[in-house]
């Protein structure tokens, strides 16, 4: 028998069933893609010697808590989803809203860790909605918890906002047939500071951040720069939408994790007829203009974003970039068949699977399981595509089991927030 494979029997007698074997050979690698209860793995859980760690850098153990300030339409429900999942993989509590609060942490008030549902408590990760306020989060998380966020570019940002929420946001409602050239126009005829929802159509980034989105950067310029700087003393890392592998790439070497750990289905995406195929350059002008401190902000961010692409290597961050989405595309061929493809919610068979639909104005897209599927790669496929509403009960229905003992009525709180309208997923009958 070859050496080399003498080396490979006798390694995979002393690894356990769990582990996947890895051999780097030179700038080769050799992996042995198993099986691991239910999470799946198609990725080595090493790079190859072009991409090395920092020199004098000695392994680390995974990061474990870690706290995602989930930001309004900037693919943060993706993000989500791949938090939830790595907690679920490593047994880790997740923080949970309130039934008082929905899905989300009582948004658009600000924070408070009364709003957490007593059986996630004290938790490991935090990733669902909420208004920032450091000093409340500082409170729930343990020492040592990692901040991460992310961005988009806010024009491009502020079209998503004005499509998802046109039925919610009373700014929005006002203008005639939803035309947001119209809004842009003219925002100050529709818009009325303080409103319900009115934060999300004015500077929604800057509000979720815990700013106040009423204050303009052509006025006062030392407002911006005094929140980016808060904003940089909290979060060690600010994913940018636009280029949201390479961001997962810095946010798996920040956590330590492995690349397997931050595959992903895309989710929460609305349909090519929900949206617009490309944003006008005068449109974007006026979008940025009206979002001032959010365009400050994301200038800012996009800016330092590269600046950590560098330090870390551009090519070597580019080559795990074009390794995750080559595994993610295996990843989704396994699950959803040859030609995975985003579906209306309406032909979405899998119950667990179908998006909430914020109006039906609006189609929001997702997966489906292939028929007849079963067992654990089944389920972890399910948790892939999960969408927040359902991932979100879910989990908390387990923590309340595996809380046993701690489980206890649930409170009541005082002033809870107005109830969002919710609309379910259309049925094929439905009109």
């Amino acid at each position: 028998m070859p050496p080399i494979l003498q080396r490979l029997q006798q390694a995979t007698k002393m690894m356990s069933r769990r582990k996947i074997l890895l051999l780097v050979l030179g700038c080769s690698t050799v992996s042995l893609l198993i099986h691991q209860g239910t999470q799946l793995s198609w990725y080595p859980k090493l790079f190859p010697l072009s991409c090395p760690p920092l020199r004098n850098s000695p392994p680390r153990p995974k990061h474990m808590t870690v706290a995602f300030l989930k930001t309004h339409k900037t693919a943060s429900t993706t993000v989500q989803n791949i938090l939830f999942r790595f907690a679920e993989r490593h047994n880790l509590t997740v923080a949970l809203p309130h039934p008082s609060c929905e899905h989300q942490f009582c948004y658009p008030r600000n924070f408070s860790t009364h709003f957490v549902h007593p059986a996630t408590r004290p938790p490991h990760v935090l990733a669902s909605h909420l208004r920032f306020d450091r000093a409340e989060l500082e409170r729930l998380m343990p020492p040592g918890t990692i901040y991460v966020t992310i961005l988009r570019e806010p024009a491009a940002m502020f079209e998503s906002l004005f499509s998802y929420y046109n039925q919610y946001c009373p700014a929005f409602r006002r203008v005639p047939n939803a035309s947001l050239e119209a809004f842009l126009r003219a925002p100050e005829a529709y818009y009325r500071a303080g409103e319900h929802f009115a934060m999300f159509a004015h500077n929604t980034l800057a509000y979720d951040l815990g700013g106040d989105n009423e204050r303009s950067p052509r006025d006062d310029a030392a407002y911006l720069a005094g929140l980016i700087r808060q904003v940089e003393e909290v979060f060690s890392l600010v994913m940018i939408a636009e280029y949201f592998d390479e961001s997962l790439v810095l946010l798996r070497r920040l956590l330590a994790w492995d690349l397997d750990d931050v595959l992903y289905a895309k989710l929460n995406a609305r349909a090519a007829s929900s949206r617009l195929a490309a944003i006008p350059a005068a449109l974007a002008r006026a979008a940025r203009a009206w979002n001032a401190l959010d365009a400050g902000l994301y200038d800012h961010f996009n800016a330092t974003f590269w600046r950590r692409v560098a330090r870390a290597g551009r090519a070597c961050v580019e080559r795990e970039a074009r390794e995750l989405r080559e595994a993610r595309q295996r990843l989704l061929r396994r699950c959803f068949g040859d030609e995975p493809v985003l579906r209306p919610a309406a032909q979405i068979r899998t119950k667990q699977l179908q998006p909430w639909q914020p109006s039906r104005k609006v189609d929001i897209m997702g997966y489906d399981l292939p028929g007849g599927g079963a067992g654990p790669a089944t389920e972890a496929c399910l948790k892939l595509a999960m969408p927040e509403v359902q991932y979100s009960n879910y989990l908390l229905r387990k923590q309340k089991r595996r809380g046993g003992a701690r489980a206890r009525p649930e409170p009541v709180l005082d002033n809870p927030p107005p109830r969002p309208i919710r609309v379910l997923p259309r049925s094929p009958q439905g009109p």
